[in-house]
């Protein structure tokens, strides 16, 4: 996912998902980061304009958004 964001924010972004991700999984109290933290990081850390676009990408690469709760 973060190879489809360009060039020069790939490092932001991918700092600010694995952030997400490990607030997440704190926050449940475990230590293992699932898919289901991953895709809810990206949606969280993801500007809402820009989630049509992490969707196609999420579809392309076989994520299913939508068992975790997300709209198409």
């Amino acid at each position: 996912m973060i190879a489809k964001v360009p060039g020069p924010m790939q490092g932001f972004a991918g700092d600010a998902v694995a952030r997400k991700a490990q607030k997440i999984v704190e926050k449940d109290g475990r230590s293992e980061i699932t898919l289901k933290d991953m895709v809810d990081a990206f949606f969280e850390a993801t500007p809402f304009g820009f989630h049509g676009p992490m969707k196609t990408d999420m579809e392309a690469l076989g994520i299913n958004y939508e068992q975790y709760g997300y709209e198409k």
